[in-house]
């Protein structure tokens, strides 16, 4: 989850709003009140604050709203568009260019997850095709060499080190002459951390930079250290160009907005978020949509994104047997593995409108994951009769001797496996409503032939009363369908 408490806070502001039968300007301030004080709590430095409400103010006058406007609506959409010039300045990011040797130069304070984030950087770029590699020109911190080369080796990414030589700049522009020779696409360039005040590690700084000439240099910001950021931004600022920012540890910091504060002091726009300590905790950063979760509007263009992404050999199968509303173990099994792919469920979550950065604690998170977990531990004991059963369900309740050999397999209780089967029913039931619904790339066709109403109300019947009600009820479960839908059609545009 990001900024958790921060996202509780704003969400939680609105809500109120929404319950209000009146707006007036006691509401309104009331309600402008709660959003600069959780801005203010969360460390974003009280200039924008005082700066966000007097635009706020400036851009809502009741009095003046045409009867028949939203006033709760009109509300929100300002807000919204004065968080996002708290943290976008409209700056166009660097992007690497394929089939070209790009040079990128990391630069941080010690202890904000420099190291980890290069590696995490260059895994994202791999995955998606990139030649990359790491060169670690960290020769002050003892052990960050080890560090770089264990990361490295984990996410199979080539490095380049040494343990002799301890001049930064000489090990940095061998290592980008390694690579470059071998025609890598994406070099990154670990530096060491350093501290406004350590005036020698900054003029080495300055050397790497002006030795191997990056075509960007990435600045890296730890969410938690508050608004201490804005001084050491300012210094890193005054002695490189820095051209992108990744934020880390933003994933429920209480002080995370002094670290969004410190963009305003560099004026270079945010490009990744690190959520978690996983090399997938590793979120592309999108203004919008990163305002819209804080909110508990969620991000459904990110979950679809994230789906897609998922795209392998099994999902063929699965596409094919959803389109005649089949689902077997075996596609449940699949899915899970791809549930567990697409990051911590809190990240999940809060894309979903509706669900907001409270509605899953990391209590809730651990036990998920834990449950989620014991199921594919459950299946892994089946066969693949059992597996790939067209109607799984009704195999086990005809032949009740397969409960026992699976359960004695999995080391779990015969509960479990009914609780897994039960599990599964809902799955199938849902599969069988929405047949022909399940290939995204035909979901505007599909939706355009079929009564929304009647699909909202299948679907609704599978879900947990409790889930239906924070999402909005039907309407809200309607309004999201037809963002998945737009975003099936952006896609395909």
């Amino acid at each position: 989850m990001v900024l958790g408490d921060l996202g509780q806070r704003l969400s939680s502001a609105l809500r109120q709003l929404s319950k209000e039968t009146v707006i007036n300007e006691k509401v309104f301030d009331d309600t402008l009140g709660k959003i600069c004080r959780a801005l203010l709590e969360a460390d974003v430095n009280i200039r924008l604050v005082k700066r966000l409400r007097e635009n706020v103010k400036q851009a809502i006058n009741l009095e003046e709203i045409a009867v028949g406007l939203n006033k709760r609506q009109l509300i929100l959409q300002v807000v919204i568009k004065e968080l996002i010039r708290l943290i976008d300045f409209e700056v166009k990011p660097w992007e690497p260019v394929k089939n070209k040797c790009n040079i990128v130069m990391f630069v941080g304070l010690q202890g904000s997850g420099k190291t980890t984030t290069c590696t995490k950087y260059a895994y994202y770029y791999m995955k998606h095709g990139w030649k990359t590699a790491l060169v670690c020109a960290d020769t002050f911190r003892a052990g960050a060499f080890d560090q770089l080369q264990q990361n490295a080796s984990k996410v199979r990414i080539p490095f380049y080190g040494s343990y002799t030589e301890s001049d930064p700049v000489v090990v940095a522009m061998n290592g980008v002459e390694i690579f470059r020779k071998d025609k890598f696409e994406l070099i990154i360039v670990d530096t060491s951390g350093r501290h406004a005040q350590e005036e020698s590690l900054f003029e080495e700084m300055l050397e790497i930079s002006n030795s191997i000439k990056p075509d960007n240099i990435i600045f890296v910001i730890d969410a938690s250290i508050g608004q201490a950021c804005e001084l050491h931004a300012q210094a890193f600022k005054s002695k490189v160009d820095i051209g992108s920012i990744i934020v880390t540890k933003l994933d429920g910091h209480a002080k995370g907005g002094g670290a969004l504060s410190a963009i305003a002091t560099t004026k270079s726009p945010i490009i990744f978020i690190g959520t978690g300590e996983y090399f997938d905790d590793f979120e592309v950063f999108k203004t919008k949509p990163f305002i819209d979760k804080l909110l508990g509007i969620g991000d459904i263009q990110g979950l679809y994104d994230k789906i897609i992404s998922l795209n392998s050999e099994h999902d063929k199968s699965f596409i094919i047997n959803a389109k005649d509303g089949q689902f077997t173990l075996r596609n449940m099994y699949e899915q899970f593995q791809n549930f567990m792919k697409m990051g911590s469920f809190g990240q999940v979550i809060s894309m979903i409108p509706g669900f907001g950065t409270e509605f899953m604690s990391k209590n809730d998170e651990q036990k998920s994951q834990a449950r989620l977990k014991k199921m594919m531990c459950i299946m892994d004991s089946m066969n693949d009769i059992e597996l790939d059963h067209i109607d799984g369900a009704k195999l086990f309740k005809s032949q009740p001797g397969r409960y026992t050999r699976v359960a004695n397999g999995a080391g779990v209780s015969l509960c479990d496996v009914k609780d897994l089967i039960v599990q599964y029913s809902q799955f199938y039931k849902m599969m069988e409503r929405m047949k022909g619904l399940s290939k995204f790339g035909n979901m505007q066709r599909n939706i355009n032939s079929i009564n929304m109403q009647r699909i909202t109300s299948q679907m609704s019947e599978l879900i947990d009363p409790g889930v239906l009600s924070h999402m909005g009820g039907t309407s809200g479960l309607s309004s999201m369908i037809r963002q998945l839908q737009q975003s099936s059609r952006t896609d395909r545009s």
